[in-house]
């Protein structure tokens, strides 16, 4: 097993759980730009599935062009997508393995509505109550940004490495911004 590692500044975890606290209950997604291991900022991208915001992200081929360039115009590289799991846990999902690609990095954070649990484990325990509720109503009010993980396809495309995700640590004295398109 390769040995994945990505830190990310105080900065960039803000950035990424505000907006899937923002996007609740529906699955926000972005890019993570940065070099060698560390995320220095974070691309929004628009989630554009047609299948459902709510369980499922898609990224456009013009929203990762888009993305590719912000991260050259910051003398930076895009080094994956983050992207929340809305009262699930932050593991990858089948749809997730399905549509990764490989050399990138895929953070996801939980994001829990109230009354649902925050951590990952809870999640897990309560899922057939999480599968019951309904999305009717449910607004980011409330809504709070769990566990977050960072993932790396396998070579063979089988399955994801979880890796090392280090908070709140950044070679660069500048706190992390959100890039604009």
């Amino acid at each position: 097993m390769a040995d994945h590692r990505l830190s990310v500044s105080a900065g960039v975890e803000a950035a990424i759980r505000r907006h899937g606290e923002e996007t609740y209950p529906h699955e926000c997604c972005g890019a993570l730009v940065g070099r060698d291991g560390r995320v220095s900022d974070v691309v929004p991208l628009p989630n554009t599935t047609e299948e459902g915001p709510r369980r499922r992200f898609l990224v456009r081929p013009s929203d990762y062009r888009d993305a590719e360039r912000c991260a050259s115009e910051v003398g930076a590289e895009l080094l994956g997508f983050y992207h929340s799991h809305p009262d699930h846990p932050a593991r990858p999902s089948q749809y997730d393995l399905d549509h990764a690609w490989p050399t990138f990095a895929y953070i996801i954070v939980s994001v829990a509505g109230e009354g649902f649990p925050r951590r990952s484990a809870d999640l897990s325990r309560h899922s057939a109550d999480l599968s019951r509720h309904s999305a009717e109503g449910a607004t980011a009010e409330g809504a709070t940004a769990g566990d977050m993980t960072v993932w790396y396809l396998k070579d063979d495309r089988s399955t994801f490495d979880e890796g090392t995700l280090y908070h709140g640590e950044n070679s660069h004295p500048d706190t992390a911004q959100t890039v604009h398109r």
